[in-house]
């Protein structure tokens, strides 16, 4: 399969959704390219694109072309394109030129966790010293 016809293919291989969960986001536009993105990769099972918002020189967003709400809707038939957002992530890395440097991955969960987005999505965020994680305010 190429072109739209893989994603086509990936976007209904899954079984419906629940009707409470979002069937729908402006990630999936961008990954039937509907909408402008900077798209960085793409494949059958992610599609890679530049934050709008950088917090980083490299900030780059990374999500499975199933939609998958949060961490918590996460099943065994996503394992497949789970671990793709991890090899998809180390060959970005080498195109940006950040790999040997380093660089944060980081995924976030609901709205305590800081998820904005509810299709789930990894943040590659490289090309300075990045600090420490969180800032220190106490438990």
């Amino acid at each position: 399969m190429k072109g739209s016809d893989y994603l086509a293919h990936t976007l209904n291989v899954y079984p419906r959704r629940k009707k409470t969960m979002v069937e729908e986001t402006i990630f999936s536009k961008i990954i039937r390219r509907e909408i402008p993105a900077d798209i960085v990769y793409q494949d059958e099972l992610v599609t890679a694109f530049r934050d709008i918002s950088p917090q980083a020189p490299t900030h780059i967003l990374i999500v499975p072309n199933v939609l998958v709400p949060t961490v918590n809707d996460v099943t065994a038939e996503h394992e497949q394109a789970l671990g793709r957002l991890f090899t998809a992530a180390a060959k970005i890395a080498q195109q940006e030129g950040i790999a040997e440097d380093g660089y944060r991955l980081i995924m976030n969960c609901n709205r305590h966790g800081g998820q904005e987005v509810y299709h789930i999505h990894m943040h590659l965020v490289g090309g300075r010293p990045l600090g420490p994680m969180l800032a220190h305010k106490g438990l």
